[in-house]
């Protein structure tokens, strides 16, 4: 299929393939939006014990939050080409510890190019607060 071709992914496609992965499962997210003209897809993921920097901290670890801000920005670029995509690289900056909220991340994808896509992601705590900046570039070519 050509990119002229592809259809964009809709929030429920999305969420199938968010749901086919164990890892995916394990973050627990969930999609609030997909909105393939504004290139954006917004994800939730709710606090867990297991997400904790410490044991009854109630902080979320940086790690998991990486894999947040990695996810969500490959299904924004994925939703413009029609399928998920092998991550090439990413970065995070945090801004401010995520403490006893869930999670709210944005990303807008910046390009969707026949070679590489990129997107960037902003995360959320639940009353608005930025917490995390992240920007992902993802393979956009298909494989053979």
């Amino acid at each position: 299929m050509s990119k002229s071709e592809t259809t964009a992914l809709t929030a429920a496609e999305i969420q199938k393939m968010l749901d086919a992965s164990p890892f995916n499962l394990f973050l627990g997210l969930t999609v609030v939006s997909a909105d393939p003209v504004k290139q954006e897809v917004t994800m939730r993921s709710a606090m867990r014990a297991e997400f904790e920097r410490r044991p009854g901290s109630k902080q979320w670890h940086g790690g998991v939050i990486a894999s947040v801000i990695d996810t969500v920005g490959d299904f924004a670029v994925g939703m413009m080409v029609g399928r998920g995509l092998p991550t090439v690289n990413f970065r995070v900056d945090y801004l401010k510890p995520a403490v006893d909220t869930a999670l709210v991340a944005v990303s807008r994808v910046r390009r969707a190019g026949k070679s590489v896509g990129v997107a960037d992601v902003d995360v959320f705590d639940e009353k608005g607060a930025l917490l995390a900046i992240g920007r992902g570039t993802y393979s956009t070519l298909e494989s053979k």
